[in-house]
């Protein structure tokens, strides 16, 4: 093993297997364990590091291996119209989990050079870069570190700091490990307090009022194949209205998926009228796409009432690059090279304010429109709402880990808030989901049909609510500074291990 770990390519592949071991924790695995393991040996090697570039090397290695196998299902969309795209799906791959592992490889770099203990600095930087692999060029905080502890009872410390305090717990687990093998037994109390956490942590006991609004979330299973073709369109029509129409109560609102309604609100007038005549006075909300004035286009979610109203409308705010917007597409228009700016209709625009919606009988929601469910400290903001209400179209990532990660996310963002969520998504995986976390009902992937199940009232709110990541990036910022101060004590010594 030395061997290998002496040879260049073969410290990069060991490496790279790591990450893809670390990677095991993520949903629908949920290995936990397994990726602190996994964490503890790459901290080992990184103590090794002789150079800086080796340190850069040790966190990219690692982060590569690490997203390629956590963000596999990327290749999904290009898979829809594999003729076309198929060819895009590998370099997509690689290009996502290259330019993600950068974030791996600053924290070494950085460790490196600013920091003493080599492996308490990587701890401290690597959770400040998953903190800013979140926010930076408008963030992608898929696949943190943080998310292994979703099955598990740690998840609900995220009430107190957030899926980077989660990030932090893992980090500083695997640190421990490391040390006690080396003999440092005081590192023992982390483990310790991890496992005392696993005993002592648990939701509590939810009773949900029996008059609490029944909420109907309808799932009609369309292929994204099959989503937008005109020939089609009257049958996921009529799919839509059989099953918002079964004779399993009266709820108080149904929700549909995200773009459900597949055609331009300013178009889909007989539709609508068709739609309130069939729910009557409940309110139906659902996922469509508007133009707003020109060509400016919205990914919106609309609220339906009496007499085919529209009474509320929301704008999805956060957009996925190169998949609902080109990235400087408006400079490029300016500069002569039509057919990539929003505002020319090549994509949608961002809405312009945090909309919330008042329904009737039911309370204040947070709307989110699929990628926005992703981003925790985008939550945090304004008036507190009753309930998330998160609607999404997961057909475009197949069948496998993408949609199991997304919802996993779904239930942390529930936990962060202390706020039940409402999730309908077209094929799946449509929740309720209690404000612990917890799955009260949902529809499985790749399933038709509709789930009626009572609204969970909110927890108080959570320190996560009222401040945000502060607890979080407070702590690591405190690491850091300790190594930092470590380092200009003693800066030759790169290998000590004591604090």
């Amino acid at each position: 093993m030395n061997g290998v770990l002496e040879s260049k390519w073969g410290r990069r592949l060991t490496l790279v297997l790591l990450g893809v071991t670390a990677g095991l924790g993520q949903a629908p695995t949920d290995l936990w364990f397994v990726t602190i393991l996994a964490l503890a040996a790459i901290l080992a090697l990184f103590r090794t590091s002789s150079t800086i570039q080796a340190a850069f090397g040790t966190g990219w290695w690692s982060g590569l291996g690490y997203f390629a196998f956590s963000l596999r299902w990327i290749v999904e969309p290009f898979l829809v119209d594999a003729a076309t795209y198929g060819w895009i799906a590998p370099f997509a791959l690689v290009l996502m989990a290259g330019g993600a592992a950068l974030f791996w490889g600053a924290a070494g770099y950085v460790a490196y050079r600013f920091c003493r203990p080599l492996d308490v600095g990587f701890v401290a930087t690597f959770s400040l870069v998953e903190i800013a692999r979140s926010l930076i060029l408008t963030g992608f905080p898929w696949a943190l570190v943080g998310h292994i502890w979703i099955e598990t009872p740690l998840a609900l410390t995220a009430a107190l700091w957030g899926p980077h305090g989660l990030t932090l717990i893992a980090l500083l687990l695997a640190l421990s490990i490391l040390r006690l093998v080396s003999g440092a037994w005081l590192w023992a109390i982390a483990p310790a307090g991890a496992a005392i956490a696993f005993l002592v942590l648990s939701p509590p006991t939810l009773q949900t009022p029996a008059d609490a609004p029944l909420i109907r979330i309808v799932q009609p299973n369309i292929p994204q194949q099959e989503k937008w073709d005109p020939r089609k369109k009257p049958e996921n029509f009529a799919r839509l209205l059989q099953l918002s129409s079964l004779p399993s109560g009266d709820p108080d609102l149904v929700v549909w998926p995200e773009t459900a309604l597949a055609e331009i609100l300013e178009r889909a007038g007989p539709s609508i009228d068709t739609i309130s005549d069939l729910v009557g006075d409940v309110p139906l909300i659902t996922g469509v796409q508007r133009r707003a004035r020109d060509d400016i286009y919205h990914n919106s979610l609309i609220m339906i009432e009496t007499g085919g109203e529209v009474t509320a409308t929301y704008d999805k705010q956060h957009l996925v690059p190169f998949g609902e917007y080109f990235p400087g597409g408006e400079l490029a228009a300016r500069m002569g090279l039509r057919g990539f700016a929003s505002s020319q209709g090549f994509g949608f625009t961002p809405g312009e304010t945090d909309t919330k919606i008042d329904i009737p009988n039911i309370g204040l929601a947070r709307p989110l429109i699929c990628y926005e469910g992703i981003f925790s400290e985008e939550l945090t903001t304004g008036e507190r709402p009753d309930f998330l209400l998160l609607i999404t179209n997961d057909a475009w990532f197949g069948k496998g880990a993408g949609p199991q990660q997304h919802l996993a996310q779904a239930r942390l963002r529930s936990i962060e808030q202390g706020l039940p969520m409402v999730r309908a998504a077209n094929t799946g995986i449509s929740a309720m989901i209690d404000p612990y976390g917890r799955l009260i009902s949902t529809l499985a992937l790749d399933e038709q049909g509709v789930l009626d199940v009572q609204l969970p009232q909110p927890a108080p709110a959570t320190l996560y609510a009222r401040h945000g990541d502060i607890l979080a990036m407070s702590a690591a910022l405190m690491l850091l500074l300790t190594s930092i101060l470590r380092m200009r004590r003693n800066p030759i010594d790169r290998t000590q291990t004591d604090l």
